[in-house]
């Protein structure tokens, strides 16, 4: 039975796995969007929302929750200044996963892990205002 049990392993011992997740979430908000694999993404996108939320409400204490998690400053600046002005008015949701096929190697479903940008934000905008 598989009461009770949350979490994605991916075939890798805790500190792979947690070396992963804190790769993939660091190179997702630097570069905006990452290609992995739907599983990967599957199991990182709650971690990037967390972070992003705390770059949202900008404390000092949100800002070293954060740095224990991702340990690079320049990440950090640009979650903090520019991703968390781009969510201000917004309260969840701030990534995206599109399915983009399979991989030739392996037939695995690749997937892109993207923040939300400016162009998304201002069409949802316009969606909600014709509403």
């Amino acid at each position: 039975m598989r009461h009770r049990v949350s979490g994605y392993k991916l075939g890798r011992k805790t500190g792979s796995r947690k070396a992963l997740f804190r790769n993939l979430v660091a190179e997702c908000i630097k570069r905006g969007k990452i290609v992995t694999t739907y599983a990967k993404a599957k199991a990182v996108q709650p971690k990037v929302e967390k972070i992003i939320t705390l770059g949202r409400k900008g404390t000092l204490n949100d800002r070293r929750k954060a740095y224990s998690y991702i340990n690079d400053n320049a990440i950090l600046d640009e979650l903090f200044s520019v991703i968390s002005k781009k969510f201000e008015q917004r309260s969840s949701g701030f990534t995206r996963i599109t399915k983009l096929g399979y991989r030739k190697g392996d037939s695995t479903h690749l997937v892109e892990l993207s923040i939300l940008g400016d162009l998304d934000l201002q069409t949802e905008l316009v969606e909600e205002s014709d509403e």
